[in-house]
């Protein structure tokens, strides 16, 4: 038995089942979820009609796919990049572009790639996090080093970090927008991080699974590969970017995403993915081409969260000023209560989940930055998250009292 499996914690929703196990709603309203960040909105209608030609379906049966992913795929993932970051040149879609199922698979199986397990080494990631990278690095037989998010930005210090633990690092992980608070990451700070990649030789893996969705059209987050590319590094070198298709075209199901970047990086990933396993079915390749070469549902996307991030703030602002983030579709705000405390009078008083921020961070000797907040997902309905913003401001006095 793999030694390193006692070192992994419950996942944060199997904490929060056993906390809310008992709590019996007062409120007889239906149940609103924004405790998981699972995309609700609506699959675009092009794709859908795409799956329901038989023709096509069929095609897809008929062969095993291709690890390394079919031409026209990393094709348009390739060409998705270059345009979306500005980059001097597309990503060579044979050597710097992987397909892979969904962020979540290659964030975990990435690290199995990259770390030595022989070696005494260091994983740094944010924290709170999400906690694939944890049980990544684990289960690689690395040492999780938490760094935590300043309250006042949403992001981590990294020139706080010890030049000894950047000695050690083997492997760092970021993510921006951020989960839980929504910050971006601007171009300094990825610069930052890339600079000290090239110092002490890690690699950077850069979750950008959130990255098409923002407040502020005209400023879309920068991409790890985006400042590389401006810094001069054509390779990439030590630097690999992750994105899906689930948030961004609410295809949580299709379970598909990519990497790309360091192209010596990526090679040895393919390797590993071939004894793994894991190529995506070839009709989910078909359909993910299409999917990156649209843009007109992302944008509508997009406007649909601006919708409800203005709509649910307007609503909360009497009783609770929440603050809409520059990205992604959380709010993280601070819970007048202790916040595993007031995820159970949510669910008691408003009949809505919420997930505690502790169940998403670690202690550290610094403290534990989820300490006292929730992540709220507006992943529902606009009408169903207005109907919960009302629930509470009605249920406030119950919410915080002492």
């Amino acid at each position: 038995m793999n030694r390193h499996l006692e070192k992994l914690f419950p996942y944060p929703f199997e904490r929060l089942n056993v906390l809310l196990n008992k709590i019996e709603p007062e409120s007889k309203a239906p149940l609103v979820i924004w405790s998981v960040g699972e995309p609700k909105h609506s699959a675009p209608d092009f794709l859908v009609e795409l799956m329901q030609d038989t023709d096509f379906i069929k095609s897809g049966f008929g062969s095993y796919p291709p690890t390394k992913g079919l031409p026209e795929l990393r094709t348009a993932i390739s060409s998705y990049l270059h345009s979306r970051y500005q980059l001097h040149e597309a990503p060579d879609a044979d050597h710097q572009v992987l397909p892979v199922n969904g962020t979540r698979e290659a964030l975990f199986s990435f690290a199995q790639t990259i770390i030595d397990p022989g070696g005494d080494s260091i994983t740094i990631m944010p924290n709170p996090f999400y906690q694939i990278y944890e049980g990544a690095a684990l289960l690689a037989g690395s040492q999780p080093w938490y760094l935590n998010n300043l309250p006042e930005s949403g992001l981590p210090d990294f020139k706080s970090v010890p030049a000894e633990v950047w000695q050690q690092c083997q492997l760092l992980y970021i993510c921006s927008p951020a989960n839980p608070s929504g910050a971006v990451a601007d171009r300094h700070t990825l610069q930052f991080v890339i600079e000290k990649s090239q110092e002490f030789n890690f690699v950077i893996a850069s979750d950008e699974c959130y990255s098409e969705i923002y407040a502020d059209e005209n400023k879309p987050p920068p991409g790890l590969l985006e400042v590389a590319d401006k810094m001069g590094h054509k390779n990439y070198k030590n630097c690999v970017a992750f994105n899906s298709l689930s948030k961004r075209s609410n295809l949580p199901g299709l379970r598909s995403g990519y990497i790309s970047g360091d192209s010596e990086l990526i090679e040895r990933f393919l390797l590993y993915r071939t004894y793994h396993g894991s190529a995506m079915p070839v009709h989910h390749q078909l359909i993910s081409s299409a999917a990156w070469q649209d843009q007109k549902h992302v944008k509508t996307n997009r406007e649909d969260y601006r919708q409800k991030f203005a709509a649910v703030t307007e609503i909360l602002k009497s009783v609770w000023p929440v603050q809409a983030p520059a990205g992604a579709f959380y709010l993280w705000p601070e819970t007048p209560v202790d916040d595993q405390l007031f995820a159970t009078r949510m669910l008691k008083y408003t009949n809505t989940k919420v997930l505690p921020g502790t169940f998403l961070s670690r202690d550290t000797k610094f403290g534990n930055p989820g300490k006292n907040r929730i992540r709220i997902a507006l992943v529902a309905t606009k009408a169903e998250c207005i109907e919960a913003a009302e629930r509470v401001v009605t249920a406030w006095p119950k919410l915080v009292s002492n």
